[in-house]
């Protein structure tokens, strides 16, 4: 196989590839070239689900024709000018282009319009050539589909890459991209994050676009943001994104970002959450990565306790199997309508058609109660974070699991079993609307990442930032790579 282009492409997060475009060392067509052949060099990841090659090339090609002169203003008003990108395969619509939520019955599906999201990175000067892989409407914390098979993760091809922002932190992992688009409506950005080794914050309702369709995912359980290497690549391209769109009345107010990772946070009162709120087990390597984030944030000057919040989890968790469920046959329905006809059971996972069936027969009154329990939650935990600054807590209660186990395409009874150990520590902050962030401090005894997660307040992205950028300095990661990286060009 002949090298690749730009063989230090690798080491360039977002923001330094973008420096070198706007310094004219590289252009934008030089660095399509080198995700486009990093992403079929590394294929056999499956972290793509589909590419959209001409069209970005003829942006690229646009950017690159570009004078000096006219290179200097477009760089001045669009920070990542330029930068390839991809967005995932699910709830996001970029017009021309199909959207197929991982689902045969959306295999069709060409957006008539962009999405709000799109439309704001594209004025960042992004150039999206790709969308990335997720499982069946990211109904699982792993990244398998029958539509596209598949997602491997990087660090071993045997595991999962989790779910449902899977593609998208396997394309960073392995180098195809420095930071890609990625949704989180019970984990799926904090969960792929840590077992992929990068760096995933999601952040508070309604801080993120969603629409302009629909300005609420999920009964809002739903946010966007990304997955990336560095630390400064998430705190731009969420300081670039943030804010209200038409439509939206509720929201935290937008932050400085950027700005706070110019100092470290004061000290932070931090609850260290260790127990599982369901009770059961948490596998030893999980704690050791809270236990690693903990010592690291103590050394740096912060207060950590045992502390956890007091909360209605059995009533959370059936409420959010009404709120997903729900919320996928809503986008069915509109499908339905859109082609004429209704959906069949085999254009569908088993377990998706499954929830599909259960939601027909769900009430109004079943989703407005989903929506108060979500809302209680939130009440307690903003009780609970005047006491701290944050919550830090294991991202998963088992490290990534083998391929398969968490598929979509099983018995009901088994999927349950293991899809618990995924998200019992990640959904409490979709349903409260609290931002969380997953950050990759700790690598088990067999070399697989595995992150620690921190809550914060309602509209804290910056407390988060500014620590993550503190114990980024502290313990770097982002020269560690998966093995995989180092055999293939």
């Amino acid at each position: 196989m002949p090298s690749l282009s730009l063989p230090h492409y690798e080491s360039l997060d977002a923001m330094a590839l973008a420096a070198l475009i706007r310094t004219g060392q590289i252009t934008p067509l030089e660095a399509l070239t080198a995700a486009q052949e990093r992403a079929t060099a590394r294929s056999d990841i499956g972290a793509i689900a589909m590419r959209h090659d001409d069209m970005a090339l003829r942006t690229a090609q646009k950017m690159s024709g570009l004078s000096a002169s006219a290179r200097a203003t477009q760089t001045e008003h669009a920070s990542l000018w330029g930068v390839p990108f991809a967005l995932k395969d699910l709830g996001i619509a970029l017009k021309g282009t199909v959207t197929t939520h991982g689902c045969a019955f959306f295999k069709d599906a060409v957006a008539d319009h962009d999405s709000t999201l799109v439309q704001r990175y594209q004025a960042a000067g992004l150039n999206i050539f790709a969308k990335t892989t997720s499982p069946e409407f990211g109904q699982t914390a792993t990244t398998e589909s029958r539509l596209f098979g598949l997602t491997r993760n990087p660090w071993n091809q045997a595991m999962s890459a989790g779910g449902s922002s899977g593609g998208a932190a396997a394309a960073v992992a392995a180098g195809i991209l420095p930071v890609a688009h990625a949704s989180d409506g019970g984990g799926s950005i904090r969960i792929p994050a840590s077992h992929c080794g990068l760096f995933g914050l999601k952040p508070s309702r309604g801080l993120v676009p969603m629409g302009p369709k629909m300005l609420e995912g999920w009964l809002g359980l739903s946010a966007q943001n990304v997955i990336s290497r560095s630390v400064r690549d998430t705190a731009l391209l969420l300081e670039l994104t943030q804010g209200p769109e038409f439509g939206s009345r509720t929201g935290p107010a937008v932050a400085q970002l950027m700005a706070a990772l110019e100092q470290p946070p004061p000290r932070l009162r931090i609850a260290l959450m260790l127990h599982n709120p369901f009770g059961e087990p948490v596998h030893p390597t999980c704690l050791d990565a809270a236990q690693v984030a903990a010592r690291w944030c103590e050394s740096l000057g912060h207060h950590v306790e045992i502390a956890a919040p007091q909360l209605a989890i059995g009533d959370m968790f059936a409420s959010m199997g009404v709120a997903t469920a729900v919320g996928m046959l809503t986008t069915v329905n509109a499908r339905e309508k859109a082609l004429g006809r209704p959906a069949r059971e085999d254009e569908f996972e088993p377990l998706n058609w499954r929830s599909l069936q259960l939601a027909r027969n769900f009430t109004a009154e079943q989703a407005l109660t989903a929506r108060l329990v979500f809302d209680q939650a939130a009440r307690t935990l903003d009780l609970f974070l005047t006491d701290y600054d944050l919550i830090l807590s294991p991202v998963t209660s088992a490290p990534a699991p083998l391929l398969g186990a968490m598929s979509l395409d099983q018995p009901y009874e088994d999927f349950v079993k293991v899809v618990m150990t995924a998200s019992p520590f990640t959904a409490l902050f979709n349903m409260s609307g609290h931002p969380a962030m997953s950050v990759p401090l700790h690598w088990n005894a067999q070399g697989m990442p595995v992150g620690a997660q921190f809550a914060g307040r309602f509209g804290g992205e910056a407390t988060l930032l500014a620590l993550a950028a503190q114990l980024e300095q502290a313990a770097p990661w982002s020269d560690r790579r998966p093995q995989m990286m180092l055999s293939i060009p």
